[in-house]
């Protein structure tokens, strides 16, 4: 097993490990859960009654339906499931940026770490992808003891490269994903064409959509001086200026971006969460996993 305290920290995992992850939306699977399936079971919450057919169990008709109107009915229960987790992890060359625990790429494997702990602990079954171009590594969803350690070391295996297409991605994963359930995609979005597309693709297969959107500070605030040479990561560019005449007009250009992400995520009932590499970790998960229990539950 890797070493986990690289990205499962206990100061982290200490603070969310009472808190739940739940679905907004309908979920498939076969565990029972915290989770809506649409499957017809059992549970304590009634769905509807539909009229009784040859075969149906005796022992689910409605009797005081059958005194008022003399015909037999079946009571139907909204049954209660396990959630299905899928992580996307950006592993594209501009998720390299940033040092120590400021590094992107760092602290979205550490995002992925605690949210899978999280999830296996509740008996979800939990997978990971790791994405550029395209899907480069996979860790099937499960929810068995040795999951964990699984995802820690594809993580740990992991370095940062290549350009990003998350429209091919979303395909990708998509047509890997037999059930709806919870996608939670993480990276910073740079170099990304098509957008929407790409979370489209997710949505009209009806899963729980989440985009964690990760930044660094240098890129949220440019505070950059003195004559300097920007590289690109994703691409061979280079540019030699200086930064406090381009402050304005990047900044200006940034929170064009970022209005536009939000309002992709808005149409298509994303749920969508900036953050900085300089967050604690430990707040930004409480944050998220809080303010998931308050939203409103959606059939689809």
């Amino acid at each position: 097993m890797p070493d986990s305290k690289r990205y499962l920290r206990p100061e982290v995992t200490t603070r969310i490990r009472r808190l739940e992850l739940k679905a907004r939306r309908v979920v498939e699977g076969f565990l029972a859960g915290m989770h809506r399936s649409p499957y017809f079971g059992q549970s304590i919450e009634f769905l509807q009654h539909r009229q009784y057919t040859r075969g149906d169990e005796i022992r689910h008709i409605d009797w005081k339906v059958y005194a008022r109107q003399d015909r037999l009915h079946i009571k139907q229960y909204e049954e209660e499931t396990n959630l299905r987790l899928t992580l996307l992890v950006d592993r594209s060359a501009s998720m390299s940026y940033g040092e120590g625990d400021l590094n992107k790429f760092d602290y979205s494997a550490s995002i992925a770490a605690c949210l899978s702990y999280l999830a296996l602990r509740q008996k979800d079954a939990t997978g990971l992808y790791t994405f550029d171009t395209a899907v480069r590594a996979t860790v099937p969803a499960k929810s068995n003891q040795q999951q964990l350690a699984r995802i820690l070391s594809m993580l740990d295996s992991v370095g940062a490269d290549g350009r990003t297409d998350l429209t091919r991605v979303a395909k990708q994963v998509a047509q890997g994903i037999p059930r709806r359930g919870l996608v939670l995609i993480i990276s910073d979005l740079l170099g990304v064409d098509n957008l929407m597309e790409g979370l489209r693709v997710l949505r009209q297969r009806g899963h729980d959509v989440v985009l964690f959107h990760v930044l660094h500070d240098d890129e949220m605030d440019f505070q950059f001086n003195g004559a300097t040479r920007f590289e690109g990561l994703e691409t061979e560019d280079m540019l030699n200026c200086n930064p406090r005449a381009l402050r304005e007009g990047y900044l200006e250009a940034l929170n064009e971006f970022l209005d536009s992400t939000r309002q992709a995520c808005g149409r298509l009932s994303i749920e969508y969460m900036q953050v900085r590499t300089s967050e604690p970790l430990d707040a930004v998960l409480a944050k998220f996993l809080a303010t998931r229990q308050l939203l409103p539950n959606l059939k689809r």
